[in-house]
């Protein structure tokens, strides 16, 4: 059966066919993904707070002048706003170096945490550098500490047991993260917002990111920021109830998606992880180089050739996605909460995430 076909089905499960249709299903019968590279149909062009981020600090956060941004919604999802890829040449290089390096270094959290001793998980990018350089095609090679990672948490952790958030479970958010959120969210008509918590997902070709709603925050009325980098993927934005089918999108290196309003509390997936569609080992967008005269006050750092053919090497297979909120509204504090300590963690590492597995196939999370 077509997606179209499954779309016009509806019914109890409508997002759940669809997740497994785009789960399953070859390249060449994605007929029905909007393209915003291309677009047309339900999309449209959305209009920019363009005076709300100077040129300045735009180039700051490794961006382009909002004026040169395009911005698109799909008709029957307000505050949904798709941005591709507005980076400066050679920017998105210093966020990928930031997911893997520099980010999932303690005091983070991530999904290792629950299976190693601390010790173990200190330097993940020192353990695994050479290993990634080293790595071939083979399928049967060992993987890196760094590619058994799936989810690192920032700021306000995330609790995966409770789906909560609590104040005696915050580290430092990084400040170059903060900012390049801050004017993004100006950008979409957010000025004030505050980056306290991020969720960073690591991907692979096997991987998905079953059906749910980012509802756990207490201040729904700020958006939820979505940042990608590496290989593409297929994202479905579906309804407030899950009896409504979804709409699916292709998300390449570099594209920002924002959900705010109504959209802010819409269910949404990730079924499938593919090749980007130039046919390369990398998208040319990440084979640009950085420039080397970055403005004063720039968050964005060179990095290394060696540091870089780490990163590059982890890519050729992978995608990473940075999901930032705010989880307190100004002068908002967390309920008192008895009997709990806010740090429980997840109880699996792949909670969130869904690999295919010869031995074992997981169904898609549905919290």
């Amino acid at each position: 059966m077509a997606a179209a076909a499954l779309t016009r089905e509806g019914g109890e499960d409508a997002f759940r066919r669809l997740f497994r249709f785009y789960r399953q299903r070859d390249a060449s019968d994605l007929r029905g993904v909007v393209d915003f590279s291309v677009p047309g149909g339900q999309v449209f062009r959305s209009q920019l707070s363009i005076s709300s981020v100077s040129d300045q600090d735009a180039c700051r956060a490794g961006l382009q002048p909002v004026s040169q941004w395009k911005a698109y919604g799909l008709n029957g999802y307000p505050g949904f706003i798709f941005i591709p890829n507005p980076f400066l040449p050679g920017c998105q290089r210093h966020w990928v170096k930031q997911c893997l390096k520099l980010y999932p270094q303690k005091p983070n959290v991530c999904n290792l945490d629950l299976h190693m001793a601390p010790e173990k998980t200190i330097d993940l990018w020192g353990q695994s550098k050479e290993q990634l350089k080293r790595k071939g095609s083979s399928k049967r090679e060992p993987r890196s500490l760094l590619e058994k990672l799936r989810w690192v948490t920032l700021g306000y952790h995330y609790n995966w047991d409770t789906k909560k958030y609590s104040a005696n479970h915050h580290t430092p958010f990084p400040s170059d993260l903060a900012f390049l959120s801050e004017q993004v969210a100006a950008a979409c008509g957010f000025r004030g917002f505050q980056a306290q918590a991020g969720i960073l997902n690591y991907y692979h070709f096997d991987s998905s990111l079953g059906i749910h709603v980012d509802e756990s925050e207490l201040d729904h009325s700020r958006p939820l920021l979505s940042f990608s980098f590496g290989q593409s993927a297929i994202f479905l934005l579906g309804g407030l109830k899950r009896e409504e089918a979804p709409t699916a999108m292709f998300m390449h290196s570099g594209d920002i998606m924002v959900m705010s309003g109504f959209s802010r509390l819409l269910h949404h997936a990730v079924p499938r992880v593919l090749p980007n569609p130039e046919g390369t080992a990398l998208p040319s967008c990440l084979d640009q180089a950085l420039s080397s005269d970055l403005p004063v006050g720039s968050v964005i750092e060179h990095s290394s050739d060696e540091d870089w053919q780490v990163c590059a090497k982890y890519l050729q297979s992978s995608r990473i996605n940075m999901t930032i909120r705010q989880v307190l509204a100004e002068g908002q504090k967390f309920p008192e909460e008895s009997g709990t300590n806010g740090k429980g963690q997840a109880p699996s590492e792949d909670s969130h995430h869904q690999e295919n597995s010869r031995a074992k196939r997981r169904k898609p999370n549905t919290d």
